[in-house]
């Protein structure tokens, strides 16, 4: 059964605190097997992508070829019904278009010391795209990657996407062409992974690895980065939902479903002031528990990850949120501000009862590759300046003689005579 939590009950505190240390990240012990198909790849290249495709795919990259020619792309398209090539359509608009209000400025001014700094913005060389495949794989997040990279000026924008069985998925190959990728390489897991970052016969290496996956292509990027950047290593999905006593219990218990049938290891939590509406939505997400597809798994992550907490006030879910600092947090208040206007930590905020998650999901704009596992403390969702780098320059000019001799005289005290030498050469 879920967790129940009442903040004025006798060992809350310790409670609460067990919630926010537990880890659902999956432990596997993979990092050796990881570390070791990197390693193949690296010495072998495309004939240890082969090996692995055809072990864990059942696909012989031989017969197939490595990349996805643009005559399965054109057919992919052409098997997307026009609803939903429509639908991919408007999401690709309009999280263009919020991206693209993301793109920074650079800086460049002369002080009165005579001294020129300032900063500019470029985009990275290239970058790959691990898409999961199969029937299972989502072209929502083929859209959130590849368009703030291309929004960067990313010049050259590949993707990975394994296909087991030799099953594409055609809404993936077609988001992907709508998103302007640049070539599409079937294969998957830390074997992609590595690919993209040492490069091989055939894949050039890139610069940033950004997409979701399992446990083996999360580790694989966490031992490819400081080679490579990547966008974060993401864990199971989670949404906290804090609602007033006028919620509708139908509407959230939908909204913390949402998020459970994820993964099994996906938390759903409900923060609210009322003990009666707690008590609601704990019967209303049972009563819609069986009409899911996705039942088995919702039913699991509920059971084992769910959490109902009642606090005296609204005002006192504030600690809360910023303790677990959620990947998603959704208000569903009459006046959402408050709370809004004090929360620190949070990956992305959903505002008031019209605002479900699952929209942010796919058409709102907003990137939905989001920190989880409490990393909101300390960064953010995926935008466009991860596929950009920050680069500073100086111009000391005329300017050297008036901060030359503080330089020479913090060098020489640093024991660095020749830094002191080569300022003091010049003034």
């Amino acid at each position: 059964m879920p967790q129940r939590l009442d903040a004025r009950a006798p060992g809350f505190a310790a409670a609460f605190r067990a919630l926010v240390d537990a880890r659902r990240e999956s432990d596997a012990g993979v990092a050796a097997d990881v570390a070791a198909i990197i390693a193949d790849v690296r010495a072998r290249g495309d004939a240890a992508l082969a090996d692995y495709t055809r072990r864990f795919d059942r696909v012989d990259l031989a017969e197939t070829g490595i990349e996805i020619d643009r005559a399965m792309i054109t057919r992919a398209r052409q098997m997307v019904t026009a609803d939903v090539m429509g639908a991919l359509e408007l999401a690709a608009d309009r999280i263009r278009s919020f991206h693209v209000e993301q793109r920074p400025t650079g800086h460049d001014a002369t002080d009165a010391a005579g001294i020129r700094t300032g900063w500019r913005w470029r985009a990275v060389d290239a970058a790959g795209l691990y898409i999961p495949g199969g029937r299972a794989a989502y072209p929502s997040s083929v859209l959130m990657n590849a368009i703030p990279a291309k929004v960067a000026g990313v010049g050259r924008l590949v993707m990975v996407t394994p296909t087991p069985d030799g099953v594409v998925n055609p809404l993936v190959l077609a988001a992907a062409d709508l998103a302007g990728v640049d070539a599409i390489y079937r294969i998957g897991g830390a074997q992609a992974v590595a690919a993209l970052a040492y490069g091989t016969q055939t894949i050039a290496p890139v610069d940033v690895i950004t997409g979701p996956g399992n446990a083996w292509v999360a580790e694989a990027k966490r031992q490819v980065f400081g080679v490579v950047g990547i966008d974060m290593i993401a864990g199971p999905s989670e949404v906290v939902v804090v609602a007033d006593d006028a919620a509708d219990p139908e509407w959230i218990a939908a909204d913390l479903l949402a998020q459970a049938e994820h993964d099994v290891t996906a938390q759903s939590i409900l923060i609210t002031d009322s003990a009666s509406l707690a008590e609601m939505v704990g019967t209303e997400v049972l009563r819609q528990l069986p009409d899911l597809a996705t039942h088995e798994t919702a039913r699991a992550s509920w059971q084992a990850h769910g959490t109902i907490i009642v606090v005296p006030t609204l005002a006192d879910a504030v600690p809360l949120i910023d303790a677990l600092a959620p990947e998603h947090l959704q208000l569903m208040l009459a006046d959402p501000t408050p709370i809004f206007d004090r929360v620190r930590h949070a990956g992305s905020i959903f505002l008031g009862r019209g605002t479900p998650e699952a929209v942010g999901d796919y058409v709102a704009g907003p990137n939905h590759v989001l920190p989880t596992g409490r990393r909101a403390r300390f960064s953010g969702g995926l935008g466009v300046t991860d596929f950009m780098k920050r680069t500073t320059f100086l111009d000391a000019g005329r300017g050297l003689s008036a901060i030359g001799p503080a330089a020479v005289a913090l060098a020489t005290a640093e024991g660095l005579p020749a830094h002191a030498r080569s300022v003091a050469i010049r003034l």
